[in-house]
């Protein structure tokens, strides 16, 4: 009985370690593959000769990106959207995700709130009416309508607002009972013990502003003004090759769009990969805390 039970738990890590290995490659590879591509020659890229190791190997892609000087501007425009979009998004989350954890009794309109945060979430005005208000605020060509515009994701507020919930109501009721406020519980008490939600939530933002381009594209006139994911996007057709030395002309016909595609797409995701790894032991509790109420 005790060698069937051994013999059967052994199958089932075998099982289970297969399935996680595959999983990891299926997650693994198609990065690896973007990388080999990138440090690929034109020709190996466009014959379809690339497969886990690059051929012809070059950073001929990486310097056409890199040397332009225009890289580095969109780049620290996409890093101070990034920090303005997370202080504001975290910031805005945390005071409505709070007070909407409570029950209707210890706040009144939290029923109201959240019918309006519901249809927020399943509906919206749609892209006219969007670009209109937009444009009536007068924030085309600046930072803040990149920040602004997707300043408060309906998701991570029922995230966190569900992991509030979950918390024991014995901490805030020994809070009040020492004289606290609903200031003091929230910044000493509530934050200080919320930080796999706050971690999550962090991530989901950093992500979003990160990697979001459409709005630059349609809220930025000029391309001075375009975040990194707009400014890679638009990389290749706004190359000017009337003005290229013969030196320029043969460096960029060595170059394909596969490569160079490759090569943006490896680059927008350096950094969420050095990010993710100081915010992971957080995440798995966040989500499951987070996302379902007991």
């Amino acid at each position: 009985m005790v060698e069937e039970k051994n013999f059967s738990v052994r199958i089932f890590r075998v099982c289970n370690y297969s399935l996680l290995i595959l999983v990891t490659l299926s997650c693994v590879l198609p990065l690896w593959y973007t990388l080999c591509l990138s440090l690929s020659d034109k020709a190996a890229a466009n014959g379809g000769m690339v497969g886990l190791w690059p051929v012809g190997l070059n950073f001929d892609a990486y310097g056409a990106i890199i040397k332009d000087g225009s890289f580095f501007r969109a780049l620290g425009i996409s890093v101070l959207r990034v920090s303005l979009g997370l202080m504001l998004g975290l910031g805005t989350t945390l005071l409505m995700a709070y007070p909407l954890s409570k029950n209707s009794r210890e706040y009144a309109p939290r029923n109201v709130c959240m019918w309006i945060l519901i249809i927020c979430f399943l509906f919206n005005g749609g892209l006219v009416p969007w670009y209109i208000t937009m444009m009536s605020l007068g924030m085309r060509n600046t930072i803040w309508a990149l920040v602004l515009s997707g300043g408060v994701q309906v998701f991570n507020v029922i995230l966190m607002m569900n992991f509030f919930r979950n918390l024991p109501k014995a901490l805030e009721e020994a809070a009040i009972m020492d004289g606290a406020g609903p200031w003091r519980i929230l910044f000493s008490l509530i934050i200080p013990v919320s930080l796999p939600v706050i971690a999550t939530v962090s991530l989901f933002i950093i992500v979003y502003h990160w990697n979001e381009f459409f709005q630059g594209l349609v809220l930025m006139s000029s391309s001075h003004n375009y975040p990194l994911q707009t400014y890679i996007q638009q990389l290749v057709v706004t190359i000017n090759m009337t003005n290229m030395s013969l030196e320029q002309f043969e460096k960029m016909s060595k170059l394909s769009n596969i490569t160079l595609n490759a090569a943006k797409i490896f680059v927008a995701l350096i950094p969420v990969l050095l990010i993710y790894p100081f915010l992971q032991r957080y995440f798995v509790t966040g989500i499951t805390l987070g996302s379902v109420k007991e």
